[in-house]
């Protein structure tokens, strides 16, 4: 365990830090096709075929990449990453936070738990901000050409991820520890020390489970979803709502900074408590 206490903050991608689906930037484009007959074409598949709505869209990926003789690799989708638009104040947002949680006497992380596609947030360019991206990924035959779905994360399974950064169990091939009873105060990150942001109803499943176990949940929008959001909050889904804008000063940079203050605040008091229970059971 680290000397410091650990704050997680952890981020859905799409419409949280990049303003639209990462796949409707560059993949979608490459195919000759605009991201409506994609993704229509994905939820009739999906539908008809009774298949869980990521892997249908997984599937779709390679299927028509197939179908438009285009070679679906980790190189090709690396590169449509670097058309990702993200919101105002991302770049800077991580290190910026870092240093805050530094100065509180906390060590801040930042984890990806998303439904997009690994490949593509690696190709963002803040890839290297992020202790661990959680998210879809493919696996690649020996030409490098992507053969099925190594990792399918969608809405309700995301919550698993939660847990693997609070056990900080984070291979997720490792079951095994993941599923082991642990202590809480053996936990790395414990619930209290973590942040969920994210821009709506695919994120509830870990809002709640922020909610239920005294982290904190935030939405983030865009004018054209602001009404959706709202109805989390009204609905007691999320602790706050806030513009996507991660800049400098900002109504999000500010509360985050005090839910960092807070935390550091309370481990402190924490520690004391213990401190002194322990000197007076050495009596």
């Amino acid at each position: 365990m680290t000397e410091r206490p650990v704050i997680a903050v952890m981020y859905d991608f799409d419409k949280t830090l990049c303003t639209k689906d990462m796949q409707d930037y560059g993949f979608i484009p490459s195919l000759n096709m605009e991201p409506f007959e994609f993704w229509q074409k994905t939820n009739v598949f999906g539908t008809a075929a009774q298949m869980d709505g990521v892997l249908a869209y997984l599937y779709t990926m390679i299927e028509e990449c197939k179908r438009k003789g285009i070679k679906l690799s980790r190189d090709m989708l690396v590169n449509c990453g670097r058309s990702i638009e993200l919101y105002p104040g991302v770049r800077e947002w991580f290190d910026r936070v870092n240093l805050y949680g530094a100065a509180q006497g906390v060590q801040v992380e930042h984890y990806v738990i998303s439904s997009g596609i690994r490949e593509i947030i690696e190709g963002s360019g803040i890839a290297d901000k992020f202790t661990k991206i959680f998210a879809c990924e493919f696996l690649y035959d020996e030409n490098g050409g992507a053969l099925w779905p190594k990792t399918a994360v969608n809405y309700t399974n995301k919550t698993q991820f939660v847990y693997r950064i609070n056990k900080g169990v984070l291979d997720i091939a490792n079951d095994i520890d993941l599923n082991r009873s642990m202590p809480d105060d053996s936990k790395r990150v414990p619930f209290t020390n973590m942040i969920y942001i994210g821009d709506g109803l695919s994120d509830v499943p870990c809002m709640k489970m922020m909610k239920a176990y005294g982290g904190c949940a935030i939405a983030v929008y865009q004018e054209s979803n602001k009404a959706k959001v709202e109805e989390l909050l009204l609905g007691d889904r999320v602790d706050f709502i806030f513009p996507a804008d991660y800049s400098k000063g900002g109504r999000l940079d500010r509360t985050i900074h005090n839910l960092i203050k807070k935390i550091a605040i309370s481990d402190e008091l924490t520690k004391e408590n213990t401190r002194q229970l322990a000197a007076l059971g050495a009596k």
